[in-house]
């Protein structure tokens, strides 16, 4: 490069060469306690191993019990796990310690992540070159500085904040319909072990019933005072009596093995359990089902969802533009002239105007639509059956326990008829296990309706808390 104005060395002097010989380096110490700035604020490895054990509870008391507030600055509840806990309690246990949801806490922490990634502009991009001078005419050695930054992320700064905070709101409304689900299947299942806890009680109360009838025939076909073929209905009453208590018993236990699942427990825990509390169900269903968007939590989830995909179309919109970058450059060269001014650079849109990242965020956008109504659809749907089904079955309860109690009256009276000798083995059998049959089907009645019960409210939004309660996991 050539000076422009005056020669020599005392040219140089005066132009401030040895000012540009110093500023490389002057340049170099800033940048060096600059790096040893951004270095000090810089985040840290720490390890996370792996456990080498499950952590599976060996009792209730070693379960996490303390239910947080609903309202800040009220006191947590503490769930009393030494007395008969009612299926209510038993789904917030679930939701406090079921080993699966501390694993979605994880999904609402990456969430929160991408809402912190997303509100960050990116860095100015900073250049410098530096051509210490090797030989030639030159005075000083050249050098180039350039500090620019991307307009294009700032334009789409707003709309890209915006997606990221409903995503954020709609994994965290997933995961409280998670949590939802969670307590409901715990209820369920506690519903399902109180009933069958009865049903149970009854079939060994009707088995060991036939098996002294059994044992008592038995002995009369061994002497001789009855025919064996009068002992083959009682030899099949119990058969029968004995698989439906094996049944029952197997199905009890796989009730049991989940339940405690969900609890966190190992799966040899019992506990007792308490009859739901009997909760009146609203009688107009017209105006919960109008304000079910913005009470379920997977509706609203869904509808978060809408928004931050509207929020990318949006996004996509303003990447149409040309991408711009701003700067400014400052340079000297081998004679210690110096220049300095802005920069600009600018796409030209001929090839690609962002057309792809349009319509498949507006495709994007459709399908969510669609899924919201298909949703709010199938929620209005079973809530009305349901509704439908509580109402016949509380009809067929009723009947039932009728049914049963006039059933157990004539097991009762056909008993003693038997031992007068007044009645065969044959109808003996039939009176006793058409008892147990009519004691069972309104047992399984009682179980359907509490069933149904807990998957109405769900439906429906109630009876549940409307907070998370399972805390962000520290990753």
């Amino acid at each position: 490069m050539h000076r422009i104005g005056g020669s020599g060395p005392a040219a140089a002097c005066s132009t401030g060469a040895g000012c540009g010989r110093r500023f490389p380096a002057r340049l170099g110490g800033l940048g060096a306690l600059a790096v040893a700035a951004l270095l000090g604020g810089c985040a840290t490895y720490h390890a996370l191993p792996l456990p080498r054990q499950a952590h599976l509870a060996g009792a209730l008391s070693a379960l996490r019990t303390e239910v947080p507030p609903l309202q800040p600055g009220a006191s947590p509840r503490r769930i009393r796990v030494n007395r008969p806990l009612r299926p209510g309690d038993i789904g917030l246990l679930a939701v406090l310690n079921d080993p699966a949801l501390r694993t979605e806490s994880g999904y609402l922490a990456a969430a929160q992540a991408s809402l912190l990634q997303a509100s960050l502009l990116p860095n100015p991009v900073a250049g410098l070159v530096y051509e210490p001078q090797l030989g030639g005419a030159g005075v000083a050695p050249s050098w180039t500085a350039t500090l620019a930054e991307d307009v294009q992320s700032i334009i789409t700064y707003h709309t890209r904040v915006a997606a990221a905070h409903d995503a954020l709101e709609q994994v965290d409304a997933g995961l409280l319909w998670r949590e939802w689900q969670t307590a409901q299947q715990a209820r369920v299942l506690a519903v399902y072990l109180y009933w069958g806890h009865d049903a149970l009680r009854a079939s060994r109360r009707e088995a060991r019933l036939l098996d002294r009838e059994a044992r008592a025939a038995h002995a009369a076909a061994a002497s001789g005072s009855l025919d064996m073929r009068s002992l083959a209905p009682i030899l099949a009453a119990k058969a029968g009596a004995d698989q439906t208590l094996a049944n029952l018993t197997l199905a009890q236990l796989r009730a049991w093995q989940a339940l405690d699942a969900l609890l966190g427990l190992e799966p040899t825990v019992r506990f007792p359990i308490a009859a739901a509390r009997a909760v009146a169900l609203p009688r107009h269903i017209a105006p919960l089902l109008a304000s079910l968007p913005e009470r379920r939590p997977d509706l609203v989830a869904l509808k978060m969802g809408y928004h931050s995909a509207d929020e990318n179309v949006r996004t996509a919109i303003l990447g149409q533009f040309p991408a711009l970058v701003l700067g400014a450059q400052w340079d000297q060269d081998n004679g210690n002239i110096r220049n300095g001014g802005p920069t600009a650079q600018l796409d030209l849109p001929i090839f690609n105007r962002n057309q792809g990242q349009i319509a498949a965020t507006r495709a994007t956008r459709l399908v969510l639509h669609a899924q919201y109504q298909a949703r709010l659809d199938a929620a209005v749907g079973t809530v009305r059956a349901l509704a439908v089904q509580i109402r016949r079955l509380h009809r067929a309860v009723r009947q039932a326990h009728r049914a049963a109690l006039a059933a157990q009256r004539l097991a009762r009276s056909a008993q003693r008829a038997y031992g007068r000798g007044d009645l065969d083995e044959r109808a003996l059998a039939d009176y006793l296990t058409g008892a147990l049959a009519r004691r069972l089907e309104a047992d399984t009645l009682e179980r359907t309706l509490g069933q149904a019960r807990i998957a109405f409210t769900l439906e429906l939004g109630l009876g549940l808390p409307q907070v998370r309660i399972v805390p962000v996991a520290q990753i």
